[in-house]
């Protein structure tokens, strides 16, 4: 039964100490918006009051809104008005979804405005009930099946566990005045369709059928917050971490069932099942796209990285030359380059350079790099030459590390090393050498 200490109770599960929050409400006109109205009335905590006329059903509309207006202005409420326009081009399909982002827009407008913590609305167990079958002919997992959640990032629903038929039993005793939205009784949507048609055949099924529901709803949110938790920890377990990206171990992942794949990998926007399988058997070097991740397979590593903008990602991928010596000074025996500033950005390898050219041999000015197609080198240590990409991938040199690695050429555009990895031997000094460009690099 809702009464007006219930209510208090569930809000004080929401919030600490709520006589000191502030609240911006959600009112309709409907009956359980305008109950929780009246219910916040009577507590004395400080609020405010939004509505929206969308101007959808004629006179109706024009009395939701006066129904609340009149509310508001008789308990000297402050009211916010949000009254839809031509400029509001309201789409031929998706009016619910359309409907829905421009509400919230307002209300986090006027909470920002008007310094309102928490945004508060009137759902209850019967939205609770549509929303938990809708989820479940969506094959929506424990998530959706857990439903509308009573607190979500300060959008709270301290009705959500009454009754609409407790909500209207209050409005009667308490003789508040509501309307009634006639467009509640069509079965055009599916949440209607749910409403008027299966949800009166469950509840004839067993007296208690709302009440059981409360209860397992209840249990489902439990069991979520725990297989939640047992997810982090996994994904903790399997994570490397750095400035810029996380790695996770491709096959610690692997072998993880296909529901704790699809959780982990949902946080960073890959939510389709059969995208799942693709990532596991992707070839070296593929890359996925979400919305704001890039997904790189690099070996036994799944790298997850945000995406940049357009102009930063064609900065990073193909960043300007470097000109690292215009000439040598050949009245000089030896010219020595630290590359500390250059190779600091490289937080993947750890690893020192140390390399004497024969100057006479180089042809200058000497530039840094990115790697291009065709390169190839004749590197110390091997026979013959090899192509840079062969050497990357001999070497397992990730994605995201090939990216920042410098390519040092001459001004013929011959490859004199890879930094920091291998010199080519071509232009190394040795016992004929008069003239030695050092170039080293200590991390």
């Amino acid at each position: 039964m809702l009464t007006d200490t219930d209510f208090r109770i569930r809000l004080q599960k929401l919030t600490d100490i709520p006589e000191n929050q502030t609240y911006l409400l959600a009112v309709s006109g409907g009956a359980d918006s305008m109950v929780l109205a009246a219910l916040f009335q009577a507590s004395g905590y400080r609020f405010e009051i939004a509505h929206i006329n969308y101007k959808l059903r004629g006179e109706d509309s024009e009395l939701d809104r006066k129904t609340v207006q009149d509310f508001c202005e008789k308990n000297h409420i402050k009211f916010h008005l949000y009254e839809v326009s031509e400029k509001d081009r309201k789409p031929e399909n998706s009016i619910q979804l359309w409907a829905r982002a421009l509400r919230y827009k307002f209300f986090k407008h006027i909470q920002e405005t008007e310094d309102l913590e928490f945004l508060v609305t009137a759902h209850h167990l019967n939205d609770q009930l549509e929303t938990f079958i809708i989820n479940l002919s969506k094959a929506s997992g424990i998530h959706g099946l857990s439903g509308i959640p009573v607190n979500d990032h300060n959008i709270l629903r301290p009705l959500l566990d009454f009754s609409k038929e407790e909500i209207y039993a209050f409005a009667k005793d308490h003789s508040i005045e509501y309307r009634e939205d006639l467009s509640n009784k069509k079965s055009d949507y599916l949440r209607n369709k749910i409403r008027l048609e299966i949800v009166p055949k469950l509840l004839e099924t067993n007296e208690n059928f709302l009440e059981n529901f409360r209860k397992s709803s209840f249990y489902l949110n439990q069991t979520k917050d725990f297989v939640q938790q047992q997810i982090v920890e996994i994904e903790n377990r399997l994570s490397v971490f750095n400035k810029e990206h996380k790695i996770l171990s491709k096959e610690g992942l692997d072998r993880e069932s296909d529901f704790v794949k699809f959780e982990i990998l949902k946080k960073y926007g890959f939510n389709q099942e059969e995208e799942i399988p693709k990532i596991f058997n992707a070839e070296n070097g593929s890359s996925f796209f979400s919305k704001e991740y890039q997904l790189i397979i690099n070996y036994d590593e799944l790298i997850l990285r945000r995406k940049m903008e357009d102009v930063e990602w064609k900065l990073a991928e193909n960043s300007q030359e470097i000109i690292l010596i215009e000439k040598f000074d050949f009245s000089e025996n030896q010219i020595v380059i630290n590359l500390e500033s250059i190779m600091s950005s490289i937080e993947e390898i750890n690893k020192n350079l140390e390399w004497h050219f024969d100057a006479e041999k180089l042809h200058f000015p000497l530039r840094l790099r990115r790697q291009q197609d065709g390169d190839e080198f004749y590197p110390v240590g091997f026979l013959g030459k090899k192509k840079v990409s062969k050497f990357f991938r001999d070497e397992k040199i990730s994605i995201l590390a090939r990216q920042k690695i410098w390519i040092l050429t001459d001004c013929k555009n011959s490859v004199l090393g890879i930094l920091p990895f291998r010199q080519d031997r071509r232009y190394a000094k040795d016992e004929k050498t008069i003239k030695i460009l050092k170039i080293f690099n200590e991390k």
